[in-house]
């Protein structure tokens, strides 16, 4: 695998937690690109920031400021009702890795745009940082170890994502702090000035409205410089924070092994090069008890079954979305998706589907593959009577 664990940041304090809350309302704006889908969300419009975190609270080496600034304004499909919240959600996502770059990173997901742009909310995993920092966890950027990985893309990729429809970016994985403290406090600083709300870091709640309901994204990785999945009393906690200051919760878990040979869940803590990633069932399920309606998650660069829990959807693993050279893909890596769910005001769950993706060697994602039949298969061979069941043409339902 392309992929190695991230170190910890010796300026990081284990423990250490902030709490930030972010907020973003969807609400009617101008299509931001004449190739975008009528129905689908516009791009945001960067507001004032709405709320700040107590300077004694912020990690050592981030400003508060850049954890909080506020997202900002995007607008809800037409087909959308205020008894419902439509979230699009998809993994790791990178468009390259300085200065290995796409020659047309504007263009770069417009294969999967359409689909993408298919939900209220558009959340992914930014498997990486938006830097112009060069010294990290690998060394210099001029003479960086070869058997070590660090991602930065520069920060006016943001854009690009927002442009293809991302309303929600997370940073709760090993990559996020392949800068260090200064790396990511600017990645989370170009995320917020593209307009996009970002979740993940320690004690960190995202608000976004959609159709009137407010949605709380809550999201958790096996390191301190992310919200914990290891400390589970603590993830327990926020996430119940979460429930009370939102109508629903969406959790993100970066959980799990990784590798084509990971994509069973095992219902046991695993690991990955010595780490400890967690046991992503159990965690899953602490989530829905503490109030989440949906629990997301990837990692493990593989897709992973999905199951149904106290009759709310977990999806184990959507694999890697995107990248320019930045994963291995080869054989069932090459299989990705785009998961939307339809959940009620309640959290009650409504409909979902997912529309399969084939990456390129390259890491570039189009529409096509056998991702369903792939997940409807793990589905059924690692949760039996709990598995979601997928129709041929994605659509998933719980099991009778």
């Amino acid at each position: 695998m392309r992929k190695l664990g991230a170190g910890i940041g010796a300026g990081i304090a284990a423990g250490t937690a902030l709490l930030a809350v972010s907020s973003c309302s969807l609400a009617p704006h101008s299509v931001a690109r004449a190739t975008a889908d009528p129905a689908a969300a516009t791009a945001p419009v960067a507001t004032a920031p709405v709320a700040t975190a107590p300077a004694a609270a912020a990690m050592a080496g981030i400003a508060a400021a850049a954890a909080v600034a506020d997202p900002a304004t995007v607008t809800a499909p037409a087909q959308a009702t205020a008894a419902t919240v439509t979230i699009t959600a998809v993994g790791d996502t990178m468009l390259g890795s300085t200065p290995d770059l796409p020659p047309d990173p504007g263009a770069y997901l417009d294969a999967v745009e359409p689909v993408l742009r298919g939900g209220q909310i558009v959340f992914g995993n930014l498997e990486g940082t938006l830097t112009t920092v060069t010294s990290g966890k690998c060394g210099s950027g001029s003479k960086p170890r070869s058997d070590c990985f660090a991602f930065r893309d520069p920060p006016s990729y943001a854009r690009y994502l927002k442009a293809a429809g991302f309303t929600v970016l997370n940073d709760a994985n090993n990559h996020s702090f392949d800068f260090g403290a200064a790396g990511q406090a600017q990645t989370v600083r170009s995320i917020h000035a593209a307009g996009l709300a970002q979740t993940g870091l320690p004690g960190e709640i995202t608000r976004v409205k959609a159709g009137g309901i407010t949605v709380a994204f809550v999201a958790f990785a096996p390191y301190p410089y992310d919200a914990s999945l290891l400390g589970v009393s603590a993830a327990r906690t926020l996430i119940k924070q979460a429930k009370r200051e939102a109508q629903l919760v969406v959790v993100y878990m970066h959980a799990g092994a990784e590798g084509a040979a990971a994509d069973h869940v095992t219902g046991r803590e695993e690991t990955y090069l010595g780490e400890d990633r967690g046991n992503p069932e159990a965690f899953a399920h602490m989530a829905i008890d503490a109030g989440a309606s949906l629990v997301i998650a990837s990692g493990p660069h593989v897709l992973r079954g999905m199951q149904f829990y106290r009759g709310h959807l977990i999806a184990y693993s959507l694999g890697n979305f995107a990248g320019y050279g930045n994963f291995s893909v080869h054989d069932d890596l090459t299989l990705s998706g785009i998961l939307r769910v339809k959940l009620s005001s309640s959290g009650r769950f409504e409909q979902a589907r997912l529309y399969p993706v084939e990456l390129s060697r390259q890491g570039h994602p189009a529409p096509g593959g056998g991702s369903v039949a792939f997940v409807s298969g793990l589905s059924r061979t690692d949760f039996g009577r709990t598995a979601a069941r997928f129709t041929s043409a994605g659509l998933i339902s719980p099991p009778r």
